[in-house]
């Protein structure tokens, strides 16, 4: 994995957050650059776990699915062997230890109730390095925050990478085909579209077809995954706040679009949102406080907690060793 990026990099990589499957000719055209000079730079940053590619489930479109938000408070000496225990459960799709030392934040994806009560009323609890927690439903994502880029982008460029993205559609029936196409994509997010269908037992225009109208029901969220510092962003934070329920709407689609927003959900529990936030340093995540939530009626209280280490994000364990290669998807494939 990388330490620093070059600009051209950089903006490469950006450009791949807000359209993890674009072709490398959309993103040369995107950033005028050759689609030569694309595959030779993005190749080696796919190869050694500089960037990795996913997709990940919407909870809102898999009813058996309960999306936990989890603060759980541990023995500060125990806190790394703890968040990578939870790293390593498949049900997690975010572990983050928070900068106190003492505290991690994680999102968990359970398979129905008798999963979450099994977590919260027996494995919790059993965990003799686990203090207490907190525990808050996701009820709603909003998903205008998906499509951060670090400041690396013009609005020119955005648009040129994706000038007129699909308007979301009702959720497609349930194929066969599905529970193929998800774990492959969760285990390459670029695989090509002729390797899709060989995982499915379909026709590679079956599995484009397939895997647009997923995309566009809103089931699935391709996803691109890199450390956020070597995009300059050196100050990430979870923020909790508890909004009046009248407010609620409003203050979450005015944050969701800050360009600073990583993530935002509507949430049970005393904080009834959460936001994550990238900033470039301490002094613009300050900013963001005073001037984009400070302004907010709505907002009655903010606990801010920046992150101290990232364990697990997008469902990928931040390990190097554990990470595939995407190869495409290519032009017409």
């Amino acid at each position: 994995m990388r330490q620093t990026l070059d600009e051209t990099d950089r903006r490469i990589a950006a450009a791949l957050l807000a359209a993890p499957r674009a072709s490398w000719r959309a993103l040369a055209r995107c950033l005028e650059l050759s689609e030569r000079t694309v595959v030779r730079r993005v190749t080696p940053l796919y190869a050694d776990g500089t960037l990795r590619a996913t997709v990940v489930r919407n909870p809102a479109r898999f009813p058996h699915l309960i999306p936990l938000a989890l603060r759980i408070r541990c023995r500060p000496h125990k806190i790394r062997q703890v968040a990578h225990a939870l790293a390593r459960r498949a049900d997690t799709v975010w572990v983050d230890i928070l900068s106190g030392g003492d505290e991690i934040s994680t999102i968990f994806f359970l398979d129905g109730p008798d999963a979450r009560n099994t977590l919260l009323l027996r494995d919790l609890p059993a965990t003799d390095a686990v203090d207490s927690w907190t525990s808050h439903t996701l009820l709603r994502v909003f998903p205008t925050a998906f499509r951060w880029t670090a400041g690396l982008l013009s609005p020119e460029e955005r648009a040129r990478l994706t000038p007129e993205p699909p308007s979301p559609t009702a959720p497609p029936a349930p194929l066969d085909l599905d529970t193929a196409l998800i774990t492959a994509l969760t285990e390459d997010g670029r695989a090509t579209y002729t390797e899709l269908a060989r995982r499915a037992g379909t026709t590679a225009l079956t599995a484009r077809r397939r895997l647009d109208a997923l995309v566009r029901g809103q089931v699935l969220r391709p996803a691109t995954e890199i450390d956020l510092a070597l995009l300059g962003a050196h100050a990430e934070a979870l923020l909790w706040i508890a909004v009046r329920p009248g407010a609620l709407q409003e203050t979450a689609r005015i944050l969701a679009v800050h360009p600073q927003v990583r993530f935002c959900a509507a949430t049970t529990g005393p904080a009834n949102l959460v936001v994550a936030l990238a900033a470039a340093d301490l002094d613009a995540l300050y900013t963001f406080l005073t001037d984009a939530v400070g302004p907010l009626d709505g907002v009655t209280a903010l606990d801010t907690t920046p992150l101290l280490a990232t364990v697990k994000r997008t469902g990928l364990i931040r390990h190097p060793s554990r990470t595939p290669g995407p190869s495409g998807p290519k032009e017409g494939a």
